[in-house]
């Protein structure tokens, strides 16, 4: 078996999707999301998932020079086989179990962080990792933007990565719109944009305005295809899949984390002075409560 077929396969994907009928254009970009799952479940489990026929399916298999549908999902059941181990079930876990219903919906929802956690990190690949950290540095403005839920992800990593990265800008900024923010945006600014499915209407338009201001744009989402009208000049891929109806961001948050720990080391003493002059304000201005000696 041919190691790199899996990933020529998701490459030919990528390049197809936007010439795909809607429902191959489904599949395509399941594959391409789930390439874990489309190597390990049976045809109609796929299916399924997509919400499409097994013919539809077929039909795919057919559309990217496969024999058959088995032929293309072989190279992702081969590569299942030096995939990390998925997570083991602690002990604890097993005792959440046993202690009735919600003690066993906080043992799949535990299992499950812990589980996309894993699975969002052993995907980032260190070269990508260091070109988007170095890229951030280098750039005269870092625009950061994401609304709803994923701005929550946003404002931490503004919160944390500004004492780093002084160029950073959480936008819209006073009730503004993304775009007000970005009118004087240019080739060497750099927009990281936080979004998962459904894709936001705001953060979608907001790309492509970057992208034809010349700025350099950062994904950090669920997904590898999130729209066939723009592409991103980096992404970084997390899984948010859930146990309850809305997304888990334990992964994606995960990812961020690790972006800030490259930044904080490739920001060397002048980061590191930056994070000591913002724990030195806050103590001389008593942003922390300590508790009062009993006398």
């Amino acid at each position: 078996m041919d190691p790199t077929l899996k990933n020529r396969t998701i490459s030919a994907l990528k390049k197809m999707l936007p010439e795909l009928s809607p429902r191959l254009r489904t599949v395509a970009k399941y594959i391409v999301d789930h390439p874990s799952d489309f190597g390990l479940d049976p045809i109609r489990e796929t299916a399924r998932k997509c919400g499409v026929s097994t013919y539809t399916l077929v039909r795919m298999a057919e559309r990217t020079g496969f024999a058959s549908y088995d032929e293309m999902r072989e190279p992702f059941r081969h590569a299942l086989v030096s995939s990390t181990t998925v997570v083991e079930r602690p002990d604890w876990v097993e005792s959440l179990h046993e202690s009735g219903h919600l003690g066993q919906v906080q043992a799949d929802a535990s299992m499950n962080a812990m589980s996309i956690v894993q699975r969002s990190l052993e995907r980032q690949d260190p070269a990508r990792m260091a070109r988007v950290a170095h890229m951030l540095l280098e750039a005269d403005n870092v625009y950061l933007t994401a609304v709803r839920a994923s701005y929550a992800m946003a404002y931490y990593f503004h919160y944390v990565g500004r004492m780093a990265l002084p160029s950073l800008q959480l936008i819209p900024r006073h009730m503004n719109s993304a775009i007000d923010e970005l009118n004087y945006a240019g080739p060497g600014d750099v927009m990281i944009a936080i979004s998962v499915t459904p894709y936001s209407r705001e953060t979608i338009e907001a790309c492509k305005f970057a992208l034809a201001r010349g700025v350099r744009l950062v994904m950090v989402s669920d997904s590898d295809v999130i729209s066939s009208e723009f592409s991103a000049h980096e992404t970084l891929v997390a899984s948010v899949v859930s146990s309850h109806h809305f997304g888990c961001f334990a992964g994606l948050m995960a990812v961020l984390e690790t972006l800030l720990a490259l930044l904080v080391d490739l920001g060397g003493d002048a980061a590191r002075a930056r994070i000591k002059s913002y724990e030195d304000l806050r103590k001389d201005n008593n942003a922390y409560w300590i508790a009062q000696k009993k006398h």
